[in-house]
């Protein structure tokens, strides 16, 4: 596995698809053998679609989730980035973009093999930056899309549910962004990765929704890196 340069408690190694992957604290996937760095639900330019409707948040998401995508690219060593749609907020986000966080994503696209895979939120991207732009891709044998297509049978990667994980340690409520696996006899891995933009909120990894998207499977599991390991907590177990 290629090297990366983050702390060691901030990403955690694991396997999916017969494929060896790191999944790190950022909520980003990467993919050694490919170069490659996923990425799901930037939801560019939420804070400024949120304005224009009278709720006023800081306007920085944008760079704040840029800064962290080239963070990752430079801590892995990536060479590719793929985006697993409702990389913008809105299809009008592209126009909203202040000149910093437009150069910003100007150059990663410029400097990287970066693809667009579009969402419910972004199907129509009117600038691309360059990149490539598609709705759903296939990569060593993995579907990659937005949202997964319940009774998919090949091994498949998405986003859309933005999934949190809430746990009770010591009297304490924690809640943190995780991706979600299933495993199925016969049929392909599925994964949806955690959402990786500044301003996104998040569905309980147990929800029926993000159930019922991996169904069929044997099992169901939430899994995010903790001090180094992948922590995996059990969400469904099929009935022997």
């Amino acid at each position: 596995m290629v090297p990366v340069s983050f702390a060691p408690s901030n990403f955690a190694e694991m396997q999916f698809s017969g494929e060896e992957f790191i999944l790190t604290k950022s909520n980003a996937l990467y993919w050694p053998r490919e170069r490659a760095l996923l990425v799901a639900d930037l939801h560019l330019e939420k804070g400024s679609w949120y304005a224009r409707h009278g709720q006023m948040l800081p306007p920085y998401d944008s760079r704040e989730t840029l800064e962290r995508i080239a963070d990752n690219v430079k801590a892995t060593g990536a060479r590719r980035v793929i985006t697993l749609g409702d990389n913008f907020h809105d299809d009008a986000g592209t126009s909203r973009l202040d000149p910093y966080a437009a150069g910003m994503l100007e150059t990663l696209t410029r400097t990287l093999d970066w693809v667009w895979i579009t969402g419910n939120h972004d199907k129509n991207l009117p600038r691309t930056f360059g990149a490539e732009v598609a709705e759903e891709m296939e990569l060593n044998g993995i579907i990659l899309r937005h949202e997964a297509k319940p009774g998919e049978t090949r091994a498949e990667m998405s986003g859309h549910y933005h999934p949190k994980m809430r746990v009770t340690v010591r009297d304490r409520h924690i809640s943190r962004p995780c991706a979600v696996i299933s495993q199925s006899d016969g049929n392909g891995d599925r994964m949806i990765l955690p959402a990786f933009g500044a301003y996104t909120g998040g569905m309980d990894a147990g929800s029926a929704e993000i159930i019922t998207a991996l169904s069929p499977a044997n099992t169901i599991d939430a899994v995010l890196p903790a001090k180094g390991k992948l922590v995996t907590f059990p969400l469904y177990r099929a009935a022997a």
